[in-house]
């Protein structure tokens, strides 16, 4: 009897699963993360945020804000899952739900990495070059000091933006490849 019960459960346990071919999940306490630096003023921590939204990759989405410590938020940025996804689908085997789940994970996981935070923006000894968009924003940041952050749009594309005290806004001040 002993020995029936036991395999009758080790038959449940093995069709269950081999049945789970569900849509990938994700955890949502990992779904979420959060660093305090200085951005908008090198006095205080803003609060830099990246949470992906959604449950299956065509309308997951990652989610980017910077808040100062009052709580005004002063960038958002929405990175749809489906142009990350095409723009890495030639290099990364992306080809089942499971592992697109999986590379929007580790995205998130790499957003707010420290090698993304930069400390000044812009140095003494940089000059602007054909990806600066505004040369003027670039010199403004050359002698606040403030700092910067830099994201991935896709595999040969990131953005460096950082806060302009005179336009009280965040702008980008580098567009470039790798």
């Amino acid at each position: 009897m002993r020995n029936a019960f036991l395999t009758l459960t080790l038959l449940c346990l093995f069709f269950t699963a081999c049945r789970q071919e569900k849509a990938a999940k994700i955890d949502p306490a990992s779904r979420t993360k959060v660093a305090l630096r200085s951005f908008s003023d090198t006095t205080t921590l803003d609060t830099f945020k990246i949470v992906l939204n959604g449950d299956k990759p065509k309308e997951m989405e990652l989610v980017f804000t910077i808040t100062t410590p009052s709580g005004k938020n002063i960038y958002t940025k929405i990175l749809k899952a489906t142009a990350l996804l095409d723009n890495y689908k030639d290099n990364v085997d992306l080809g089942k739900e499971k592992k697109q789940v999986q590379f929007l994970e580790d995205e998130l996981g790499l957003f707010l990495d420290e090698e993304n935070f930069l400390e000044p923006a812009v140095t003494a000894d940089e000059l602007p070059d054909k990806n600066t968009p505004d040369k003027i924003f670039f010199g403004e940041l050359k002698k606040s000091g403030l700092n910067g952050f830099k994201y991935r749009l896709g595999k040969e594309s990131n953005v460096y933006i950082a806060w302009s005290d005179k336009e009280q806004k965040v702008k980008p001040y580098y567009e470039c490849c790798r």
